[in-house]
């Protein structure tokens, strides 16, 4: 009888490792804003400035709890089949189980940072930030589409990636799912 579930124990590490990204991510956002707030209030203008790059920022991050929470309840997928199910992932699904992590961790993290960092830059606020917040920078703040064009490609790319850590999970899921059940 398994007691442990090696991949759902894999995907909950990740899971607690993509929160404290986010919550580091978060807690830097904040002493930014406390930093230039005499000067911007930052959300604020990103929120004022929706329409634009800025969108990028709010998706990108919004994005990225949402993949914390996919691979937390990926985790409880994989503790169902190990688990309660007594199948186990071996020979070739262990491969597509190591490309389904892989693939959800570095395609979902790179594609969300992505998009948050394109938003800090298309909207100014990147610029803001990197001048030290200074009244003459505050009046030149202005949104930048033409640059978001170049991060169409990365984020093009991780989420290929992506995709493909998810298709190869869904192999996994579904060919461990189907296997007879290990005597062992």
């Amino acid at each position: 009888m398994i007691t442990t579930s090696i991949w759902g124990n894999r995907f909950i590490i990740a899971a607690i490792i993509q929160g404290a990204i986010i919550t580091g991510l978060t807690l830097l956002i904040v002493a930014i804003q406390l930093l230039f707030s005499s000067t911007i209030n930052i959300i604020q203008f990103l929120s004022l400035s929706f329409e634009g790059p800025a969108k990028w920022f709010f998706l990108g991050y919004i994005f990225y709890m949402i993949l914390v929470v996919a691979i937390a309840v990926t985790a409880v997928f994989y503790n169902h089949l190990e688990i309660n199910m007594t199948k186990r992932i071996r020979g070739f699904r262990t491969v597509l189980a190591w490309i389904h992590l892989i693939g959800m961790n570095v395609g979902g993290t790179t594609i969300t940072l992505t998009m948050i960092f394109a938003g800090l830059i298309g909207s100014g606020i990147f610029s803001l930030i990197t001048s030290g917040g200074s009244a003459s920078a505050v009046a030149k703040l202005t949104p930048n589409n033409a640059i978001m064009v170049q991060f169409i490609p990365p984020i093009a790319t991780f989420t290929g990636l992506l995709s493909v850590g998810v298709i190869a999970g869904g192999i996994t899921y579904i060919a461990t799912y189907l296997q007879k059940t290990d005597p062992n």
